[in-house]
């Protein structure tokens, strides 16, 4: 009977396992809005990653987090450092990667704790009509095997939309005001 029970839970503990072989483990999200201000004035707003913990949920969720900064904001090369005691906030860093000028900002995210990662993130502006920009921000990442599992428990995409949406939606309230 002994034998049983412990083949059964080995069982139980080896299907998720075995399930997580042929789940995927990449992911990425975008979410958009539109705000009622000309491409420049935005991208001109949201190239400095300063600028992000006026209106980034992440940012907000830990106000007396520990930030740091090398190089030069807006540009190629700058670093945008958080080091917080909200196990929901971590440490890592963010660094501007790429630049289009009014267009596009590409972003390596750099989480170390309380887990490792490095994703990839951007933001773009678009003009829709005048006086109008239509924002993006896009989010792309990786989890190994078995934490890829997560992808498919806890809806992981949409958390993080929900986050890029609350971000974009305070961005727009803080623009247009």
């Amino acid at each position: 009977m002994l034998k049983k029970i412990l083949l059964f839970l080995l069982l139980l503990c080896a299907i998720p396992l075995v399930a997580a072989l042929f789940i995927r483990k990449e992911y990425a999200v975008t979410t958009s809005i539109v705000i009622d201000k000309p491409v420049v004035e935005v991208y001109d707003y949201v190239k400095y990653l300063k600028n992000q913990n006026k209106y980034s949920k992440w940012a907000k969720m830990d106000p007396k987090a520990r930030l740091s900064f090398r190089g030069t904001d807006g540009t190629v090369g700058f670093v945008s450092a958080w080091d917080s005691d909200n196990p929901d906030v971590g440490r890592g860093e963010q660094e501007i990667t790429a630049m289009v000028p009014n267009k596009r900002i590409d972003y390596e995210l750099r989480f170390l704790t309380p887990f490792e990662a490095t994703d990839l993130a951007f933001m773009t502006t678009d003009a829709t009509a005048e006086g109008k920009t239509l924002v993006s921000w896009g989010f792309r990442g990786h989890m190994d095997y078995p934490m890829n599992l997560m992808l498919v428990l806890m809806d992981f995409e949409t958390m993080i939309a929900d986050d890029l949406n609350t971000g974009l939606g305070n961005l727009k309230t803080l623009l247009e005001q």
